[in-house]
């Protein structure tokens, strides 16, 4: 999942979901049923004849995250997926994939250059070094399970892992 959706004008919603599973050669009744179960737990289903120009940013990248779990992948790969949005709607949406992540029981590595974004939708973040990139440190999170991204901002702990970030990010090398 990248930064922009790339869900594409001239097809609906619906036809943007299937679009993998058409490339694939995977789309079956069970699949598409699996595609219109996914649009109706989150939202988009009454949305599913509606062209992507007539969503919002974040039902749009709803969207796109449901056209990849579509493929159902081992591993998500999510490249600065929030960056095309507004802060608010950043928040929100960052906070509903993340939901959906779990609720999928998905792996995803999420890049980010937003520590605050990193701590409230990680399990660990792993904090890169200048060019050439290794890996420097890696910084477990752990916040209650019944918590989401958004009341993890608000919890003590927060505080805490984003400075430990902040300071392995800036100690000289």
């Amino acid at each position: 999942m990248l930064q922009h959706d790339h869900l594409f004008e001239w097809r609906t919603i619906e036809k943007n979901m299937l679009l993998g599973l058409e490339i694939q050669k995977k789309l079956t009744p069970a699949t598409r049923e699996k595609v219109y179960d996914m649009l109706k737990t989150y939202g988009l289903y009454k949305f599913k004849n509606s062209r992507p120009s007539q969503l919002s940013g974040g039902m749009r990248q709803r969207a796109a995250l449901i056209r990849t779990l579509a493929l159902d992948p081992e591993i998500l790969l999510l490249d600065e997926p929030f960056s095309a949005l507004d802060y608010q709607t950043r928040l929100t949406v960052g906070d509903d994939i993340g939901s959906i992540i779990k609720k999928e029981q998905k792996t995803a590595i999420l890049v980010t250059h937003d520590l605050s974004e990193a701590v409230s939708l990680g399990s660990q973040v792993l904090v890169l070094s200048k060019r050439p990139a290794t890996i420097k440190s890696i910084i477990p999170i752990s916040f209650p399970d019944n918590i989401s991204a958004l009341e993890r901002r608000n919890s003590p702990e927060f505080k805490d892992y984003f400075n430990q970030i902040w300071k392995e990010l800036n100690d000289d090398e």
